[in-house]
């Protein structure tokens, strides 16, 4: 009875070509005879889903087979042309996904990191700074080729520089990595004396690095060509550096601009004073005006960081911490008394709204 390739590889009768090649691959990697050595029902089975898709695959002979339930004169299966097509389904399974020859390819040294730590006042400045960054570089007795000077590398004897063996189960042709060459399809038979063959050694190297007036805190600085050294002539990768601002002992940064509390006293907020603050670069006058309230802030404008890569500077805010007395002289004590004494019956907005609220609440 003749065999429904259809029920072979598990799909309907409307299967597309997609999902044919899908059930394909998924049965032919069960059943493949690399991955059941000495199973003959394997070998069988094997075979059989590699029938199937031959015909199915095939719009004539699919059609045919739809027709009369058979494949027809000629129509049988056979390996002519088919086994590129078996190396592509299987490449990436049995080449680790390399696709073809594994030749020695030049390729882009790793990308680094590097976390560098300033000051605050060098982030307002700007500054340049050297920093020691531990990386692979170029081996310079081989020129990064990671073989001995005046020796070269050798064609692979087993695979003949093709970077991989080919292996034949009845119809089924399977190419896999060379074992000697690793895939390279060339043999180091001289490895440098300074790299070990490697083709890169361990430097460490002192750089300049320049950090922008303005910068924040977690930016990044991309130096390029700075990374570790390429492999196999490759170009070099490229060094990050993580810019990170130390914590200041009196201000806090948003942005362009800076905050710190400022410790006033009462007559200071009620009356009003001119007091001398700290900046970043020193010191500078602030005006506090006659009835300013508690954790207020006032600023002064253009006295905060540089706006990075923009004009202007931010502002620099201060927020006004009253600090009330914990002992205080008789003149003190009879002032603030003569104060009490004459306010008596006034209330200001805050507390006028308050007894608003406590009349409407308790009647």
């Amino acid at each position: 009875m003749p065999r429904d390739y259809y029920e072979i590889l598990g799909v309907s009768r409307s299967a597309t070509d997609a999902e044919l090649k899908k059930a394909y691959r998924q049965l032919a990697m069960q059943c493949h005879p690399d991955r059941n050595p000495a199973d003959k029902r394997a070998e069988e089975r094997f075979k059989e889903v590699s029938e199937a898709y031959a015909v199915l695959s095939d719009p004539e002979k699919r059609a045919h087979f739809d027709r009369f339930g058979t494949v027809g004169p000629g129509g049988g299966f056979t390996d002519t042309g088919f086994g590129t097509l078996f190396e592509d389904i299987f490449e990436n399974f049995f080449s680790g996904g390399a696709g073809g020859s594994r030749r020695s390819r030049a390729a882009r040294g790793e990308d680094l990191q590097y976390e560098l730590k300033i000051a605050l006042e060098e982030a307002a400045a700007g500054v340049e700074t050297k920093i020691q960054i531990p990386r692979l570089e170029s081996c310079d007795a081989c020129g990064g080729t990671g073989v001995e000077p005046g020796s070269r590398l050798e064609m692979c004897d087993l695979c003949r520089g093709r970077g991989e063996v080919r292996r034949t189960h009845g119809f089924l042709t399977v190419a896999q990595p060379c074992s000697k060459c690793q895939g390279a399809g060339q043999l180091n038979r001289h490895p440098c004396a300074r790299c070990r063959g490697e083709g890169r050694q361990r430097s460490e190297r002192l750089l300049s690095v320049k950090i922008p007036a303005g910068i924040e805190d977690g930016m990044q600085l991309r130096l390029s060509g700075e990374g570790s050294g390429g492999v196999n002539g490759g170009p070099p990768g490229d060094l990050y550096v993580l810019v990170r601002i130390r914590e200041h002992e009196i201000f806090v940064r948003e942005g362009a601009d800076l905050y710190c509390d400022l410790p006033v006293g009462f007559a200071q907020l009620t009356l009003g004073a001119e007091v001398q603050v700290p900046v970043l670069n020193g010191t500078a006058e602030l005006r506090i005006p006659p009835g300013s309230q508690p954790n207020q802030i006032l600023k002064l404008k253009g006295k905060g960081l540089p706006r990075l890569r923009q004009r202007g500077h931010g502002d620099h805010g201060y927020r006004l911490i009253l600090e009330v007395p914990q002992k205080l002289n008789a003149k003190q004590r009879e002032a603030l008394l003569a104060y009490e004494a004459a306010s008596r019956g006034e209330h200001g907005p805050l507390a006028q709204a308050f007894l608003e609220r406590m009349k409407k609440l308790f009647g």
